[in-house]
């Protein structure tokens, strides 16, 4: 999305918090109009968008703050009524020790700074989209929490007395997990012993409840990404994890204004980093990194499966790319065709193997 340089009466900056939402009016060149607080419901969004017919009855754009989590509802309210919609991140404040701060302030700045942006971003769509983000985000709970039982686990057997550490040490983890898992308690045993090995039969319990949990998941998002976008299931290397946060960093056709801007949201876009007499480019270590990830597993993938991948690589191996080059090549190479395919959803008949 292009700037707003001629194309607006107004901006209205949104600052949006839990209970609250601050908004201010500014002109086209950031002059100050008027603004306004309401409450975080509908029936602040409606006196939200009263005050905007108010104090900017023309062409008008809302510059929301935080869109995707506390703005999102009034995004959504402001979407459906037809409304001119755009995310801001956080506004800079001012640099000086006396630098004011309040919603009021920053919902200003919040408008000021989308007049002064010359690509603005569109809110991500909910729908769909937001199905497979929520079942994402809980499914990487689950995962991370089943790893710290494990670890906690582990500590727990390497702490235990001696016969119980005997019977668990030279168990994989999953076997000490089930074995855990089938403790009892022995009256004649210590107090150390019993309570050991009610710690492990919890902790074991656990992580098998959030084992499940993330397979539960995992089908989920298997039956969603199948339904949503079939054909990403079909390229190489593209699992229904890696499928899903493609999904969810892409939102929809038109949000981004060309391969080049997807490729640094996913922070796979090179870096120029060339000094003296030596010439090259370094990773990128910024953007999504969930969507960087998911490719990166793409990548890996492809590496291990695919022969085209493999033949590629050994090649520009032989010209002198590391393999950390390597992969930061090929990863940009996979965000490339995937915003191609992602931007012709649309579009019937579409070749899955036109672009490599």
């Amino acid at each position: 999305m292009t700037g707003l340089a001629g194309t607006i009466d107004g901006v209205i900056g949104v600052d949006a918090h839990r209970d609250t939402l601050a908004a201010a009016a500014v002109d086209p060149v950031g002059g100050f109009l008027a603004r306004t607080s309401v409450g975080a419901d509908a029936a602040g969004y409606r006196r939200l968008l009263d005050f905007a017919g108010a104090r900017v009855p023309g062409r008008r754009c809302w510059a929301v703050e935080g869109a995707g989590s506390y703005g999102a509802g009034v995004t959504a309210f402001l979407r459906a009524h037809g409304e001119r919609v755009v995310e801001v991140g956080r506004p800079k404040r001012p640099r000086r020790r006396t630098g004011a701060k309040s919603d009021a302030l920053d919902a200003v700045r919040a408008a000021r700074e989308a007049l002064a942006q010359d690509h603005l971003g569109a809110p991500r769509r909910r729908g769909d989209r937001e199905a497979l983000r929520v079942l994402l985000a809980t499914r990487h709970s689950a995962c991370v929490a089943k790893v710290c039982a494990i670890n906690q686990l582990k500590a727990l057997v390497v702490g235990a007395p001696e016969e119980l550490r005997a019977e668990l040490r030279g168990l994989t983890t999953n076997r000490q997990v089930v074995r855990c898992a089938a403790l009892r308690d022995r009256p004649a045993r210590s107090l150390e012993h019993r309570m050991t090995v009610r710690a492990l039969r919890s902790t074991a319990c656990r992580i098998q409840l959030l084992d499940a949990e993330a397979a539960e998941l995992r089908a989920a998002l298997d039956r969603l990404v199948a339904a949503v976008a079939p054909w990403l299931l079909e390229l190489p290397g593209v699992g229904p994890i890696s499928a899903a946060q493609v999904l969810v960093s892409w939102s929809h056709a038109g949000r981004l204004r060309s391969e080049a801007a997807f490729a640094a949201l996913a922070g796979v876009s090179p870096i120029p980093a060339s000094s003296g007499q030596v010439t090259r480019h370094r990773l990128n270590r910024s953007g999504d990194r969930q969507l960087n990830r998911a490719l990166h597993t793409i990548v890996l993938a492809r590496l291990r499966d695919d022969p085209r991948t493999r033949a590629y690589a050994a090649r520009r191996r032989s010209e002198g790319k590391s393999a950390r080059d390597v992969r930061r090549c090929l990863k940009r190479m996979v965000a490339r065709q995937l915003f191609k395919l992602l931007e012709r959803l649309d579009r019937p008949g579409v070749e899955l193997g036109s672009i490599w």
